[in-house]
C-alpha cells in the first residue's frame, strides 16, 4: 500500500466500497467532439447523484448506486487544472508465447466515461441507465454495455467463487481509495475494466482437478490450494501481488458474470478498484506474461479479453464540481 494516510472526514468518496450487489450494469461511453457535447457530458456527470436518488427512492432497500469513472483523454478534455498522478490509458499487454506460437493479448479499448451501476434490483439498474442515456442524448456514443448478475453463491460461470480475496474493514478503504500521497485526489480510486469471454465447452471438458489446479482453489468449497506444491503458478498465485519488501497489495473486485446462451456468449466482467493503479497492471502482466516469464495464467486458454480500459473515479466532491 502507499505510505500516505487517508482521512475519511472531509472528503466523500463515490460508492466504491458498496457491498456486492445482485445486479449491475457496466456502461462505457465516448463523448462527442463538439464543445456542446462536452458541456452536456460535464453537466450530466456532475448531477449523477441527483439522478441516482431520483430512481433509488422507489426502493431504498435495493441500494442503487453508480460510480462514475473518467478516462485519461476525457479528463484532459474537461480542462481540469491537474491530473491524478497515475491516470493513463490502459496499456496493451502482449502475452508469453504459447506452444503453438500464439499469444494471449490484453487489448486496450477506447472509453471516455464508465458508469458502474449496482443494485439488488435489475429494474432499478435498467431505469437509471435509461434516464442517464436520455439525459446525454446525442452527446455520447455507447462503446460497451454489459448487464451482470450474481450467480449462485457469488460464483463465476467457470463454477468457482469469485472475489474471495477482497479486502474487508479498514483494509478495504486503504486498498481502494487514494490518500494524501496525491492530495488533490484524496478519496478517489483507479478502476480497470475488462470483458472476458469464456469457451465454456472447452473448460467443461477439463476434469475438476485440472480446473482446480488452474484456479488454485477447490471448486466445491473454495478452499485455497497449497501454492508450494504447484508445478505451474495458478490464477490465485499470479494475481497475488507483493512488493520488494514482501508486503501484499490488495485490490477491490466487483466482477460479475454475464451471458446470452442463445448467442453462445458467456463471460466475466472484471472490474478492479485500487488506490494504486500499478497493482492491477502488475497483476495483469503476471497473468498474461507469467512469473516466471512464460508461465502465463492458464485460465487465458479458456477466457479471452475483449476489452480493456482504465478510468479514474473522483470523489463525489470533485465530481460535482464538474458542473
Amino acid at each position: 500500500m502507499s505510505d500516505g494516510s487517508w482521512n475519511r472526514v472531509p472528503i466523500e468518496p463515490q460508492s466504491v466500497n458498496a457491498p456486492l450487489s445482485a445486479s449491475a450494469i457496466f456502461l462505457v461511453v465516448s463523448i462527442g467532439e463538439s464543445a456542446e457535447a462536452l458541456a452536456t457530458a460535464r453537466s450530466v456527470i456532475a448531477d449523477m447523484g441527483a439522478l441516482v436518488r431520483a430512481v433509488g427512492f422507489r426502493d431504498l432497500n435495493a441500494h442503487l448506486s453508480c460510480n462514475v469513472g473518467i478516462g485519461r483523454e476525457a479528463w484532459d478534455r474537461f480542462g481540469q487544472s491537474s491530473r491524478p498522478a497515475q491516470l493513463h490509458v490502459f496499456p496493451r499487454i502482449i502475452g508469453a508465447e504459447r506452444e503453438d506460437g500464439s499469444r494471449h493479448i490484453a487489448v486496450s479499448t477506447p472509453g471516455d466515461v464508465l458508469f458502474h451501476i449496482r443494485s439488488e434490483r435489475s429494474d432499478l439498474c435498467f431505469e437509471l441507465e435509461r434516464l442517464l442515456l436520455e439525459a446525454f442524448g446525442a452527446a455520447v456514443t455507447v462503446v460497451d454495455e454489459v448487464s451482470g448478475f450474481r450467480y449462485f453463491d457469488s460464483r463465476d460461470l467457470l463454477g468457482f467463487v469469485d472475489g474471495t480475496e477482497n479486502p474487508t474493514g479498514d483494509s478495504m478503504w486503504m486498498s481502494s481509495l487514494i490518500g494524501d500521497e496525491d492530495p488533490e485526489f484524496v478519496g478517489g480510486s483507479y478502476v480497470v475494466v475488462q470483458k472476458y469471454l469464456h469457451d465454456l465447452g472447452a473448460w467443461d471438458r477439463l476434469s475438476t482437478e485440472d480446473q482446480e489446479r488452474i484456479i488454485g482453489r477447490t471448486k466445491s468449497d473454495n478452499v485455497e490450494l497449497d501454492g508450494d506444491t504447484e508445478k505451474r503458478p495458478s490464477h490465485k498465485t499470479l494475481t497475488t501481488i507483493t512488493d520488494a519488501n514482501g508486503v501484499e497489495h490488495d485490490i477491490l473486485r466487483d466482477n460479475m458474470p454475464f451471458g446470452r446462451p442463445g448467442s453462445g456468449e458467456f463471460g466475466t466482467y472484471f472490474i478492479g478498484y485500487s488506490r494504486d493503479l500499478w497493482v492491477i497492471e502488475q497483476m495483469l502482466r503476471r497473468m498474461f506474461m507469467g512469473d516466471p516469464l512464460g508461465s502465463y495464467d492458464r485460465i487465458l486458454d479458456f477466457s479471452t479479453a475483449a476489452t480493456g480500459t482504465t478510468f479514474f473515479v473522483p470523489s463525489n466532491d470533485l465530481l460535482e464540481s464538474f458542473g
